[in-house]
């Protein structure tokens, strides 16, 4: 008789680990993006940052859990059909022994008990069989739902992202793309801002071009309220001491803080959907030995990810 599969309570706090980040994702104008069961770089490229290399990983745990429950719902299509092919087989037995005893019951009398109570463990053992397999169907169905639940959330996320991205595009389409760009990586949209837009050398106060940019792109996170934003200020690795700034950490954290609080302030974005985040110089896009290089990681980066309520609520039943 084929074994059972048994799904666990426990299998649903599994599931939680799950999207940070479906889903959720960091953007790197040289990272790839793939979806789920696509085939991933050979390597994790050394440019991309420690926050990307997080919410890609967060990305494939998602899709890992998603091939699995569909691993585990096929094991229980399997399980059904072995248990539907073994009630069959059963109720043929009985419908043996019931036309077995009819034929005996004139010439067999003491033999009538004994195949009767036969005939009863079968029909126990079948409602027993039919029963479990009710319970199977039961789970299978609810698992299904769970999973198209999850595929139509990650679905309507990467579609909020494309949206935003395109919206964010034509926007800001007045910078120069060595002043600002804006990608999609992952499930992420990044907003990146180069020092020359933003500030002045060794300063965190923003300047007028870049609170023009900052005016337009609050305009569009005004009204999209379901999109969370973390801000990071990254900087070179040319070392940095005023009265101020201890280095470049405490200025690249200054500088997050300072957008973050014009966001709020100026643009009334509500401060509950920001975070601010200070990479210093560890987080560079180029190598630091050239001067281009150098320009290229003085940036703050606005990352824009849709919320992942719904998700975590599918993952938390």
């Amino acid at each position: 008789m084929a074994g059972f599969i048994l799904i666990p309570e426990n299998m649903k706090t599994n599931v939680r680990i799950v999207l940070l980040m479906l889903i959720p994702a960091a953007f790197s104008s040289c990272a790839p993006v793939y979806r789920c069961g696509e085939t991933k770089p050979l390597k994790t490229p050394v440019t991309w940052s420690k926050n990307l290399r997080t919410t890609v990983r967060e990305r494939d745990y998602l899709c890992s859990e998603v091939a699995g429950k569909e691993k585990e719902i096929a094991s229980l299509k399997t399980n059904i059909n072995e248990l539907k092919n073994e009630r069959k087989d059963l109720a043929n037995k009985v419908n043996e022994l019931s036309a077995m005893n009819e034929d005996l019951r004139n010439k067999y009398s003491d033999l009538i008990d004994k195949n009767l109570s036969q005939t009863d463990q079968l029909t126990r053992a079948l409602k027993a069989k039919s029963d479990e397999l009710d319970e199977k169907e039961k789970l299978l169905t609810e698992r299904e739902k769970v999973l198209d639940e999850l595929r139509s959330t990650i679905a309507r996320q990467d579609s909020i992202t494309g949206r935003l991205n395109s919206v964010l595009r034509n926007a800001l389409l007045g910078f120069n793309p060595d002043e600002l760009s804006v990608e999609i990586i992952n499930g992420k949209v990044y907003v990146s801002m180069s020092d020359r837009l933003l500030f002045r050398s060794g300063s965190a106060t923003v300047e007028e071009k870049g609170k023009e940019a900052l005016k337009l792109l609050a305009e569009v996170l005004d009204k999209n309220p379901d999109i969370d934003i973390l801000v990071e200020g990254h900087t070179d690795n040319v070392p940095i001491k005023t009265n101020l700034y201890k280095d470049n950490w405490d200025l690249s954290v200054a500088r997050a803080t300072s957008i973050v609080r014009m966001l709020a302030v100026n643009y009334k974005i509500a401060p509950t959907r920001m975070t601010a985040s200070g990479k210093g110089e560890y987080f560079p896009k180029a190598g630091n030995d050239t001067a281009e290089g150098r320009a290229r990681n003085r940036r703050t980066e606005i990352i824009l990810s849709p919320k992942l309520d719904q998700i975590m609520q599918l993952l938390g039943n």
